[in-house]
């Protein structure tokens, strides 16, 4: 169990670990997991047996190269429970993802993956400068999302107060900010803009709260972002990473001290990045996909989940032990080939965010006219934009996407409000291109 927090330097024991005493950790748990998930999930051990490879065959950190990638495909194709390794009296919850493009993919946990859950998120609101005592508004949404679950437990582990706002019902959550006072605020980055807008639409400085920190995750945001919160809500606005299907929020966290990327907490969870294409396993420093390998989870093991988030590895900074991802850049799965060009959102949400009268709310509209795509962008103009800075704001955004990405996109500026907003993932792209025959 985790130690209490002692003078606000420490949670548990883990969060200080020396690098040596990681990697005496890391090997026998990697060796057990790949055992554990072999022998009790028919999956893997057919999975294992199409690559010729058992979990013997793991005598160092580098030999998990050699064992086959799960997908999420794999997830949909055994649903509902088809991947986990305990009777089904064993799992004490399920949560599910919303499975828009398909079949949801299911997770589950037992009693002990319930509280590694929440002691790990405990361990990133404590790296992100939560203490026991501090009130945490939680905007994410509670239900089968791992978002705000996860964020409760973890908090409450660490002995902070939680208010369970969830998402929705903005202008009562900002009347909820004023009058019960958290310190720290845990949301989507985006729902947080949101509620910013909501402060400024009531007459309320954001800057007056008694809000000093915002964990932000479930979807990437750029350093752009980060600032016009940051300066906007007079806090510190740090990353938290994770996924359902490894085990939630909670995976990484951004540390107060350094804002320089996120920990990535190697005793539960040890990551990989390798070649999107070729899937060949990379160095650290170099940018490819995230991959994860669960080392102490039970109901569900994960061996080698291809996150689709683009990242690379570094050293440990402010956690010394553990490697740090830096900010999620984009997915490999959201990348848009236009016209022979390669382009992610994060690079038009720069661009966003640097223009004179544009809100940070916006969408990519893909459209086909004859043989050739086209990319329009629409973003929000702000409250007080008036229509000549509206027009000088497409003739920007299109130049800098020329001159900064290489192609030619078209660009409306709609009016505040317009574009649909989600308390969970904001929807990025829309692909409204006809669908090939056959």
């Amino acid at each position: 169990m985790p130690e209490a927090a002692t003078g606000g330097e420490t949670f548990d024991s883990a969060e200080r670990l020396s690098p040596d005493a990681l990697r005496e950790l890391q090997l026998p748990r990697l060796r057990a997991s790949l055992r554990y998930a072999y022998d009790h999930v028919p999956f893997y051990r057919a999975s294992f047996d199409r690559a010729g490879v058992r979990p013997e065959d793991c005598r160092s950190l580098g030999d998990l190269a050699r064992f086959p990638f799960t997908a999420k495909d794999d997830l949909r194709a055994t649903y509902p429970f088809g991947m986990f390794a305990v009777p089904r009296g064993e799992v004490r919850r399920l949560h599910a993802s919303s499975g828009t493009t398909g079949r949801p993919t299911v997770v589950g946990y037992t009693e002990r993956d319930l509280s590694t859950w929440a002691d790990v998120v405990a361990r990133s609101i404590h790296a992100a400068g939560g203490r026991p005592g501090h009130t945490i508004h939680i905007a994410y949404g509670y239900g089968l999302f791992t978002g705000g679950l996860g964020a409760h437990y973890g908090a409450e582990r660490l002995g902070c107060t939680v208010v369970p706002a969830s998402g929705g019902m903005t202008s009562r959550q900002v009347r909820l900010i004023q009058d019960f006072r958290p310190e720290i605020i845990m949301a989507t980055p985006s729902y947080m803009l949101t509620l910013l807008d909501e402060f400024e639409r009531q007459g309320v400085d954001p800057r007056t709260t008694s809000l000093r920190v915002g964990i932000f995750g479930a979807e990437p945001w750029t350093r752009e972002m980060r600032r016009e919160i940051e300066e906007r809500f007079a806090i510190d606005a740090v990353d938290i990473y994770g996924l359902s299907e490894v085990m939630g929020p909670g995976v990484a966290q951004e540390c107060v001290e350094t804002k320089d990327g996120l920990h990535i907490w190697e005793d539960h969870f040890y990551p990989e990045v390798v070649d999107p294409v070729t899937g060949a396993a990379l160095p650290d420093s170099e940018h490819g996909e995230l991959v994860f390998t669960s080392l102490t989870k039970e109901a569900m093991p994960v061996i080698r989940y291809r996150t689709r988030d683009l990242t690379r590895l570094l050293p440990g900074t402010a956690r010394a032990a553990f490697r740090r991802m830096e900010k999620v850049t984009g997915r490999s799965d959201d990348m848009i080939i236009l016209r022979g060009v390669n382009l992610f959102p994060a690079q038009i949400e720069e661009i966003v965010l640097r223009t004179p009268g544009v809100a940070p709310h916006f969408q990519l509209r893909l459209t086909r006219e004859g043989r050739l795509d086209r990319l329009t962008v629409r973003a929000e103009a702000r409250p007080d934009t008036t229509p000549e800075q509206r027009t000088a704001a497409v003739d920007l955004i299109v130049r800098a996407v020329k001159d900064g990405i290489g192609v030619s996109v078209a660009v409306e500026i709609v009016a505040p409000e317009t574009l649909e907003r989600s308390v969970g993932k904001i929807k990025r792209i829309v692909d409204a291109r006809p669908r090939d025959k056959g």
